[in-house]
């Protein structure tokens, strides 16, 4: 009998949900196979099984949360003799073997031939007495994208080490089941004013407002997981000796750069936003500026290797913010796709740890609600976050003539511990100057 425990996913995780039983009691079980989704402090992860055997029992319902360590599952020999041992700290909704009867709703019964317990599950396994189906090496996110493309692994042949299935495996079926290639084509934007939507950044959503409480009775909401652990560290930050700088950025000819490339390449599916731009342009500026891309190292400053920008993603359960990976060395085009999936896969819960660590830059946009100007809050152990606010019509004497144009103001947030004022005036005038020259962004 093996026991299945709440594993740590992440650094900060100290608990974890089970979002999603992928299998269900009676199912033979291999190792690598996915047993359930896990909702840890940042995202949606699979639990992947260590141990071969069937699975025997499933000690915590769908939505519970358990502590690190603390028992979730029983894998055994599939004769039924596994039993929950009585031991401190065992999850308390530990039970053995619900019936239906008496805990409707829970956990899955042990009969094999029952209904499966949940449904839309996707498990291919036809149950204990089956044939074993061949097993299939493949990465958590490679399955993940297969299903929700309803691809069939078995007919994918994996690149990666031992014949694994990886994501650019799927990816590339996906591709060729659609007869495409390429990432997806980014979506328009909504009707949104002007201006705006010159500066909506397609991996920015807005969170959801809470209706107001009934009969004017205060309501109090505990902090899931992802907002304790972001008030936690947006605490550390505030220890941090920080200075800003604000520049305004003449924005004429990056938004007329920005329509025109996706003028040109509508038909390619490239839509570019003022993020995706202003993410590639932040790229250019940190590798002239190594002293910016560095970290605070505690006794220390740790100049980074890559430049990795992050952009600030508010969710309905917090904040996170994916990180663009080599973004000097990406064209805009891959950058937008790439912000584009990284979003949408964020709003899901479903972005990896290494999707939403180890950033050199952050990026916070502001812009498509319509803020002109404000001051974010250090990403430590970052040394500066840039703030950035909306395209707004703004009066310009040029030649001696009053004209207007348009203006987007950039508000660094600076570790003064890594830069001094000078350095940091230094990138962003820099940064300025490539935004209205948007050729340099490109080449």
């Amino acid at each position: 009998m093996t026991d299945v425990m709440m594993p740590r996913l992440s650094d900060t995780m100290e608990e974890g949900v089970v979002s999603r039983w992928l299998m269900k009691v009676g199912d033979r079980v291999h190792k690598g196979d996915v047993l359930a989704e896990i909702d840890t402090d940042k995202t949606t992860m699979d639990l992947e099984a260590y141990e071969e055997g069937v699975l025997e029992q499933l000690l915590v319902p769908e939505g519970e949360t358990v502590k690190i360590g603390l028992r979730i599952a029983v894998i055994g020999d599939g004769s039924g003799t596994a039993a929950p041992a009585a031991e401190p700290g065992t999850a308390p909704a530990a039970e053995p073997r619900p019936s239906p009867a008496e805990a409707p709703g829970s956990l899955a019964p042990p009969a094999p031939a029952g209904p499966p317990p949940v449904p839309g599950a996707g498990v291919p396994r036809s149950g204990p007495e089956s044939e074993p189906p061949e097993r299939v090496l493949r990465s958590p996110l490679a399955r993940r994208i297969a299903r929700e493309h309803h691809l069939d692994l078995a007919a994918i042949k994996g690149t990666g080490p031992g014949g694994r299935i990886v994501r650019a495996d799927v990816e590339d079926a996906v591709h060729a089941a659609e007869g495409t290639e390429g990432h997806p084509a980014e979506q328009p934007p909504s009707g949104a004013p002007a201006a705006a939507a010159a500066s909506a950044p397609a991996a920015v959503t807005a969170p959801a407002t809470a209706p107001m409480p009934a009969g004017g009775t205060d309501v109090e909401l505990p902090l899931n997981a992802n907002q304790r652990i972001t008030a936690e560290r947006l605490s550390e930050s505030a220890a941090v000796p920080t200075f800003c700088l604000t520049a305004v950025v003449d924005a004429d000819r990056l938004l007329a750069f920005r329509a025109e490339i996706n003028q040109r390449l509508a038909g390619a599916g490239v839509k570019l936003s003022v993020t995706d731009l202003l993410v590639r342009a932040s790229a250019v500026a940190l590798r002239l500026h190594p002293e910016v891309n560095s970290s605070w190292g505690g006794n220390k400053i740790i100049r980074r290797g890559g430049v990795h920008v992050g952009i600030a993603v508010a969710l309905e359960t917090g904040l996170i913010v994916p990180v663009i990976r080599d973004a000097d060395r990406k064209s805009v085009g891959q950058i937008a796709a790439e912000a584009k999936e990284l979003a949408t896969r964020a709003r899901e819960g479903k972005l990896a740890p290494a999707e939403f660590k180890g950033g050199t830059f952050t990026i916070s946009n502001l812009g498509m609600f319509g803020i002109d100007n404000f001051t974010a809050i250090i990403n430590p152990p970052e040394a500066a976050i840039l703030a950035v606010g909306s395209a707004v019509q703004e009066a310009v004497v040029r030649d001696g003539q009053l004209g207007t144009r348009s203006a987007i103001k950039l508000t660094m947030t600076v570790d003064h511990r890594v830069l001094n004022g000078a350095s940091g005036a230094a990138f962003l005038r820099d940064l300025t100057s490539i935004l209205e020259e948007p050729l340099r962004i490109v080449v």
